[in-house]
């Protein structure tokens, strides 16, 4: 190897861009250390495989790869979807070029994984919506507060000047809607109490919530655990968590009720723990993944926009209230709660930092 070689090998090495080198007949012959923790493989193991047993996209991927060895052109690929050895999904965008020499084409992909930036810019929209909700919610509940003391305060006189007992049955009424009109408007703003933080097991969350729901359903509902053990104690507000869980578990309860047979309904609890990951502006070290998963009915693309929104339902008899509340105390923790659903199998996942940080209302 000359100095020149080593030197190319050298910067090679030493790029966070991945990078894979590929023969005429598309084997590896060289991959840096950043395409070997993009694709969780081993160049030296990996070394003469063919590049469809390093990972998938599509028939007509390969199809162009082949094309591109023959005519010598380069070509550029955006967001596609790769699937590693492993199973991990990857959108990426890749670049590849023809290099000529005398054993004939071989073929340099670069490879840009975009699933970090898609999440930030998904989550990015997520809280700007919150915020946004968070505005409006807290200007309509001041608007209506107001009036509705007046109103309540005007049917107490009124009751005091009455004599008649079945005409104050009509004041009544109007106290006791204006403090149900109160006590909403004051769910859909949430609480304004932060977080009483503490080193909490999130395995003994969930089995709280585990048994609230078997009490509920009266084992009507099979509730499986995957659980993780290895994740270390959570800095949460166990109670606030619980209710947060709860309100996820209990929409899918309710979704199951009304369209899964009783000994088909399926709930999963699964934990894992993730590693450099992204929340916001945030890289974490360390951050606990919590999902729920059923097998419902599944949530329309349509309500998927809007789910964390207060007052959205997908049913005729919610209030709309449980999911945003939820989302409230996830943010409220520096989480971020996210929602994917198909008929048959809807997940909402929790992220949640393992390392204490700052909270914010």
């Amino acid at each position: 190897m000359t100095i020149n070689d080593a030197l190319h090998r050298l910067l090679l090495d030493n790029l966070t861009t991945a990078i894979l080198l590929l023969d005429t007949q598309l084997h590896l012959e060289y991959m840096n250390p950043a395409a070997e923790m993009l694709l969780a493989v081993s160049g030296q193991r990996s070394h003469g495989q063919f590049i469809g047993e390093l990972f998938s996209e599509s028939p007509e991927a390969l199809a162009s790869l082949q094309q591109s060895v023959r005519s010598a052109h380069p070509f550029t690929k955006r967001e596609a979807l790769l699937s590693t050895q492993s199973g991990q999904a990857l959108t990426v965008d890749y670049a590849v070029t023809p290099i000529l020499n005398r054993q004939g084409t071989f073929l340099l992909l670069e490879i840009l994984p975009r699933d970090r930036l898609l999440r930030i810019t998904k989550e990015e929209a997520q809280l700007s919506k919150q915020e946004t909700t968070k505005l409006l919610v807290r200007g309509l509940a001041h608007e209506i507060k107001n009036p509705l003391g007046g109103i309540r305060g005007a049917a107490q006189l009124l009751a005091r000047e009455l004599h008649a007992a079945e005409l104050k049955d009509y004041t009544d009424v109007i106290i006791e809607e204006a403090d149900r009109l109160r006590n909403l408007v004051d769910r859909m703003l949430g609480s304004n109490k932060l977080p009483s933080l503490a080193q909490t097991n999130i395995h003994e969350v969930l089995e709280r919530v585990c048994q609230l729901v078997d009490m509920e359903t009266q084992g009507r509902i099979s509730l499986m655990r995957d659980y993780d053990p290895s994740i270390p104690d959570v800095m949460i507000d166990r109670e606030q968590m619980i209710q947060a869980v709860l309100n996820i578990v209990r929409n899918a309860m309710q979704a199951l009720a009304e369209s899964v047979p009783p000994q088909g309904s399926r709930i999963t609890l699964r934990t894992r723990a993730l590693r450099q990951f992204t929340i916001g502006h945030t890289r974490h070290r360390l951050v606990c993944k919590v999902e729920i998963i059923d097998n419902g009915p599944g949530i329309t693309a349509e309500l998927q926009q809007t789910i964390f929104y207060p007052m959205v339902s997908g049913r005729a008899d919610g209030t709309g209230l449980g999911l945003a509340i939820t989302q409230n105390i996830i943010s409220q923790h520096q989480g971020l709660i996210e929602c994917e659903s198909q008929p048959g199998h809807t997940v909402f996942t929790l992220f949640l930092p393992l390392e204490q940080g700052a909270m914010y209302p």
